[in-house]
């Protein structure tokens, strides 16, 4: 989805001159259109002209999507900023010393920067050098293969539904009398509030409830669940709490809004369900998102939705429709930038060619708190059959003592083969680590492999690496192991014996 612009945008319209509709593009049959211009779109739509096909990408706001204007991009950039700021700060336990003062709009610059760095990849230009036809407008779908562009019929023999998602509607009673907060918007703030309220602490409200409270902000999360991050492993989000608590967030879990009193100039009061009640200065509501779908005339072309609103969609991410395809978090699948860009990709190459390419089902995810929480695969708690859960605290990996953060710990999954099946890795640079662990899911790579692999040293790598040893160790010295190595070993002794 993409995200109306600002006048302080230094990249707020990248479209250049001709990028209406023409006669030409009208009277073309175009063998994939794609609707949206964000991840899924810009890659699908690169993947599609590649293969050799005719391709018409349309978008009516800005290209990019919700990944470079107001997600992954803005949020890093705004992450750094907390982290060189909290680095600052904690460096006395290394002996270093400094005084920290944070400017808050030379930030938010430090952030717009970022993003019109970026920009460039994803703009229209970039996609007419690859081939593909971008065009600004609204797409409304009038049969399985014709669209109207700006009330301009266009004709298509297949097509890529890509149009993102949007914060979805919180009904909490007042919640619409404060001019909430929301991840998509939180990036037009000049000044940073004095006191904020995040209402939600998956991986959007943790992140941002870390970056604001080292810069500064006064911040409570609220967030339903038992714990923050409540789809990752719960002891793996402790020690994510324990540094938001660190930074100074009031962290509240187990407990529900019940009803927002509003003040003035979007002050307000949050009443919680327990009857405690939180004044903020701003209220950022960090919740779910859906798929946006309106306006798209999807009953002409026979696509349809589920009773919750979603795409109902084939397992190669084709919908009801012969003819349409859909890819990214319009899907209302994993909303994460490296899962659209893949499915994007997919999808394209099996509507141009095809060829059924089903999406993997692993899926990588990344929390970019300090410190990090990463996961793939299986969750790492529960035991069940077949299965075996290895934990390695981060105070047996040198990388982290020398860098004096041990607080993380490494825990894979492995099935009775010894098959690496999950993870989970909280720590610095987990995400980083993840990637190995990755690619040990899909391939099936067992932890006696992993031994096998020359790590370098010292890196938080060592985090699974020495978790595979400790494994491989433990089944060398089972009775069974012991046994034949222990005749091996003697065998060997007798022939040497003999031969002197």
């Amino acid at each position: 989805m993409t995200v109306q612009s600002t006048g302080s945008d230094p990249a707020a319209d990248t479209w250049p001159e001709g990028s209406r509709l023409t006669e030409r593009d009208a009277a073309t049959t175009w063998d994939l259109l794609v609707v949206g211009g964000g991840t899924a779109g810009l890659v699908g739509a690169q993947t599609a002209a590649l293969l050799g096909a005719r391709v018409l990408l349309v978008e009516r706001d800005r290209t990019g999507g919700e990944c470079l204007w107001s997600g992954c991009v803005p949020s890093k950039a705004l992450l750094a900023a907390a982290s060189a700021a909290a680095d600052a700060r904690r460096a006395s336990r290394l002996g270093v010393h400094a005084e920290v003062s944070v400017d808050f709009p030379a930030v938010m610059a430090h952030v717009r920067r970022a993003i019109a760095d970026i920009a460039p990849v994803d703009a229209p230009q970039a996609l007419e050098a690859a081939g593909v036809r971008a065009v600004r407008g609204t797409v409304v779908l009038t049969g399985a293969t014709t669209a109207a562009v700006d009330g301009r019929e266009v004709r298509f023999a297949r097509a890529l539904l890509a149009t993102g998602s949007r914060p979805a509607p919180l009904p909490l009673p007042g919640v619409d009398r404060v001019a909430p907060l929301t991840a998509d918007d939180v990036w037009d703030l000049e000044e940073l509030p004095s006191r904020l309220v995040v209402l939600g602490g998956g991986t959007t409200g943790t992140e941002l409830a870390q970056a604001l409270a080292r810069l500064g902000a006064q911040v409570t999360v609220v967030e339903a669940g038992e714990h923050l991050l409540p789809r990752e492993d719960a002891d793996a989000a402790a020690v994510v709490t324990a540094a938001l608590r660190a930074d100074g967030v009031d962290v509240r879990t187990g407990v529900r809004a019940a009803s927002v009193r509003p003040g003035s100039s979007g002050a307000g009061v949050l009443v919680l369900e327990d009857g405690d009640e939180l004044a903020f200065a701003r209220l950022l509501l960090a919740g779910p998102r859906r798929p946006v779908l309106d306006g798209l005339g999807l009953a002409a072309a026979g696509v349809e939705v589920d009773a919750d609103g979603r795409l109902v969609l084939e397992p190669g991410l084709r919908t009801t429709s012969p003819s349409v395809w859909a890819a990214g978090d319009v899907t209302g699948e994993d909303l994460y930038t490296h899962t659209a860009g893949v499915r994007g990709s997919d999808a394209a190459v099996t509507a141009v060619l095809g060829l059924p390419r089903r999406p993997s089902p692993v899926v990588p995810r990344v929390t970019f708190t300090d410190t990090e929480l990463a996961a793939v695969g299986e969750p790492t708690t529960g035991d069940a059959p077949g299965r075996r859960v290895l934990h390695l605290a981060h105070d047996h990996v040198d990388r982290a003592v020398a860098d004096g953060r041990t607080e993380g710990f490494t825990r894979l999954v492995v099935d009775r083969r010894g098959r690496v099946r999950g993870a989970t890795v909280v720590g610095p640079r987990a995400g980083e680590v993840l990637a190995e662990l990755t690619a040990a899911v899909l391939d099936g790579t067992t932890t006696s492999a992993l031994v096998a692999r020359t790590h370098p040293y010292p890196t938080y790598g060592d985090g699974p690496w020495n978790a595979a040893i400790a494994d491989y160790r433990a089944r060398l010295g089972s009775p069974v192991v012991r046994a034949l190595t222990r005749t091996v070993v003697t065998a060997r002794r007798w022939r040497r014996a003999r031969s002197a």
